[in-house]
């Protein structure tokens, strides 16, 4: 297949573009840069089978460039989507989850090709149902600190859902839970990369709250796995794709310390944000039974394979 990955130079769809090129697929990578990076692709650039369009996907593809040629697949997975975007990129993710959407929606029906919206657990708030199904409507607040993302994201699966229903478009809706491995960048504010920089630096790892808050870790390999099962199935969605192995922030901060070998503490500050989620878990029945998936790499082996990542970010950067 020939297939546009939309944010192909970001963390999540830089392993995306490797994993269909390896099964022989081509692709046609998109990605404006604001939070991609180039060195995540430069792999690939030399691939016949692999075009970069450095473009905004908020602003129409022009037809004798990057949508120039048959696509049997459009994949949104272009959104800023770390914390530290939610509060330096907020108009920017309305903007891509908004009209970014509608352009790529517009492309795939163009081309008569399926349409796959990368949407995210955090359409269901601070949950009020754990774990978390597909059913669940969730339980957020529209003018939160996260909202932007949130709503969205929500706004993505809803416009997907009507191109769908009016238009006959065919659709896939994954949501995503808290991956994490190679690529992603160190300074984004999420969990695992604070942990894994604080603990390789020597500094105190932050633990916001008392810790006892959950999240369920997909290692990268196992999100794409379970992304690409969902491109190709027949399940419209939106289908939960992540680990339902549940941790708390406090043990996680304690397996990233025994895996790096520091000796750090344990520095204790209030939640950034009174909307941060409590607890975070995929109900992942609907994946394992229709998509035939399931993540494989526990935390463990998956922190292993993602550390010594991180060791050589710092050291690129000059900061360890």
């Amino acid at each position: 297949m020939r297939i546009l990955v939309a944010g192909g130079a970001g963390f999540l769809g830089s392993h995306v573009c490797d994993a269909l090129l390896e099964r022989g697929d081509a692709v046609v990578c998109v990605d404006n840069f604001v939070t991609g990076r180039r060195r995540n692709i430069e792999h690939l650039l030399h691939r016949s089978d692999f075009t970069l369009v450095e473009h905004d996907v908020v602003h129409p593809l022009d037809p004798s460039g990057s949508d120039a040629g048959a696509l049997d697949a459009v994949m949104n997975l272009a959104s800023p989507a770390s914390p530290a975007d939610f509060a330096g990129l907020p108009l920017e993710i309305l903007d891509v989850g908004s009209r970014g959407t509608r352009e790529l929606l517009e492309l795939a029906l163009r081309h008569g090709a399926r349409f796959f919206q990368a949407s995210t657990s955090e359409v269901y708030g601070d949950p009020l149902v754990h774990p978390q199904s597909e059913t669940y409507w969730g339980h957020v607040n529209p003018i939160g600190e996260r909202s932007v993302y949130d709503e969205a994201k929500r706004f993505g699966e809803a416009i997907t859902m009507a191109y769908h229903r009016t238009l006959g478009l065919d659709v896939r809706i994954s949501r995503i839970f808290n991956t994490y491995g190679p690529r992603m960048q160190p300074h984004d504010g999420r969990v695992v990369s604070n942990f894994v920089v604080q603990a390789l630096r020597g500094e105190p790892l932050t633990i916001y709250g008392d810790g006892s808050q959950t999240r369920s870790f997909c290692y990268v390999s196992d999100e794409v796995k379970g992304l690409l099962a969902l491109l190709d199935g027949d399940e419209t969605g939106p289908v939960n794709i992540g680990n339902p192995v549940e941790f708390t922030v406090l043990e996680l901060a304690e397996l990233v310390l025994e895996l790096t070998g520091s000796a750090v503490e344990l520095v204790r500050e209030p939640l950034r944000h009174s909307d941060d989620p409590k607890q975070r878990q995929p109900d992942i029945t609907v994946a394992r039974e229709r998509l035939g998936w399931e993540p494989s790499v526990p935390l463990r082996e998956g922190l292993e394979k993602t550390i010594p990542y991180f060791a050589s970010e710092l050291q690129r950067s000059g900061s360890t």
